[in-house]
């Protein structure tokens, strides 16, 4: 699946950003399925050995709003996220994040996301309602995504749409 772009200082997605999570999204472009992977690290923890759910909340929201941004070829921003925590995260373990479009309306689209282990194991499920942002706000969004070889399908389509 292609790469999505990033911005430089992107708590997730940003290479720039050396407090950051620094991951990479992929998007299946008929489907605006989006997928990426996170290795919790220690830095990461709210308890000794647990995943802060915030970090957790925070990928899927990034997962989901570039699910509802490829979806409606126009940046989102979350207008309602609820997370449900279905058990403690473990620091280590690879976990996979995928967020998918339920509905797309011109002024709402709602997403579903999970993070599980590889072995299938349910951490943490999310729903978000994404708000399309007006035209002026797209161009001045896409014009802060960093070119990059990895994303250049990705950057062309969203720049492409934005025109």
């Amino acid at each position: 699946m292609p790469e999505l772009p990033h911005t430089a200082g992107c708590i997730v997605c940003g290479k720039d950003n050396p407090h950051g999570l620094q991951l990479s999204l992929h998007v299946d472009p008929e489907s605006s399925t989006v997928t990426t992977r996170y290795l919790s690290r220690q830095q990461h923890i709210g308890f000794v050995g647990i995943i802060h759910g915030g970090v957790l909340a925070t990928i899927l929201d990034e997962a989901m709003v570039w699910a509802a941004t490829w979806a409606g070829k126009r940046f989102c921003v979350c207008g309602e996220l609820q997370v449900r925590y279905r058990q403690a995260a473990p620091v280590g373990k690879n976990l996979l994040v995928e967020a998918k479009v339920q509905a797309v309306r011109s002024r709402l689209i709602e997403t579903t996301g999970t993070v599980t282990a590889e072995d299938g194991t349910v951490y943490t499920t999310a729903t978000g309602k994404y708000v399309p942002v007006a035209a002026r706000s797209n161009t001045q969004f896409v014009n802060t995504l960093i070119a990059d070889p990895a994303t250049s399908d990705t950057l062309h389509a969203l720049r492409a749409a934005s025109r």
